[in-house]
């Protein structure tokens, strides 16, 4: 069944400070980036009363304040917002790196991983850093981002029992996506790695290293450059 991305934008109510706005009917790259499109014409220049924009697969929320502007008038800047999108240019996505460490004490989940697939180690590692995933949105704790474009060889059940703590920068699997605790929590993903980055530093200028839309590219690394990089990034 193929998902639909709608020719204009079906926004709704969501309580009485927010909208939620959709385009399109499922999770697809072409409805994806509609949304980041429309999400970064709205961060250059927040229209006034607009409080937060958040994307998601298929939508995004803007929160606003009721005081100072209404829902009549936030869709109308959203309709000539996807109007203009059609034909301007925006940034090219950034690509983030992201050394992981794979298997071992890292990657509790591999043999899971491989016993489910079929795949030796060195495969599951080779198709998990061989493609620039996709961000399609971040949620559950701060900086959870959630990735397209694992490869189906890799696809893999939940646990069926989840851990309860999760150390941050675990890489897991988890059905057709793959994606990285930045904290520490609990968490049913297969674990096949670990990246040494501190993926959310409230103090630091920026405090995650991405955003929705960017890609993500894992780097396999050996344990002493993931001791090296770890205790730069968190000494």
């Amino acid at each position: 069944m193929s998902v639909i991305l709608y020719e204009q934008a079906r926004i709704r109510l969501s309580g009485d400070r927010a909208l939620l706005v959709e385009y399109g009917d499922g999770i697809d790259p072409a409805v994806n980036e509609k949304v980041r499109t429309v999400t970064a014409f709205l961060k250059q220049n927040l229209p006034a009363g607009v409080e937060a924009v958040a994307p998601a697969y298929r939508s995004l929320s803007i929160l606003y304040d009721p005081l100072a502007t209404n829902p009549t008038n936030l869709a109308e800047i959203l309709h000539a917002l996807e109007a203009e999108s059609r034909t301007a240019q925006i940034v090219e996505p950034k690509v983030v790196p992201i050394p992981v460490c794979y298997g071992g004490e890292f990657g509790p989940d591999v043999g899971v991983v491989s016993e489910h697939t079929g795949l030796r180690e060195e495969e599951i590692i080779a198709l998990h850093s061989a493609v620039d995933y996709r961000i399609y949105m971040i949620g559950f704790t701060p900086g959870f981002c959630y990735l397209g474009g694992l490869d189906h060889r890799l696809r893999t059940p939940r646990r069926k029992t989840p851990r309860m703590n999760l150390p941050a920068g675990s890489v897991g699997i988890a059905e057709s996506q793959t994606g990285m605790y930045p904290v520490e929590s609990p968490g049913g993903w297969q674990i096949i790695g670990r990246t040494p980055l501190r993926l959310f530093a409230p103090l630091r200028e920026s405090p995650f290293l991405y955003e929705a839309g960017d890609r993500i590219r894992f780097v396999p690394v050996d344990k002493l450059e993931f001791d090296r990089l770890y205790k730069t990034e968190w000494s």
